[in-house]
């Protein structure tokens, strides 16, 4: 498997496991494969209804880089080199990143 095979499973799992909960602006974060397990590590960003409180006017000043960007959701899913999801856990963000 490659890369963009790893990360097309991987986004459509995370949609798969939270349809229901509507969320948006799915994203690829980062892509890692470890070569010792064969395993492959896509994190994958998405925003929640309930993370972003959004008015039409909040929208565009978050465009223009004027407010801050809305909270989202980081999640670490890990494949094997078959593509069968092993796990997916929550990607802890530090304050410096």
């Amino acid at each position: 498997m490659d890369s963009l095979q790893a990360i097309a499973l991987a986004k459509k799992y995370v949609g798969d496991v939270y349809a229901d909960e509507h969320f948006t602006n799915l994203e690829l974060e980062e892509v890692e494969h470890a070569l010792s397990s064969g395993t492959w590590n896509i994190t994958l960003a998405f925003s929640r209804p309930w993370n972003t409180p959004r008015t039409r006017a909040q929208e565009m000043l978050e465009n223009l880089g004027a407010a801050p960007p809305s909270r989202r959701a980081f999640k670490i899913v890990t494949l094997d080199e078959d593509g069968n999801v092993l796990s997916m856990k929550n990607r802890r963000m530090d304050a410096a990143e």
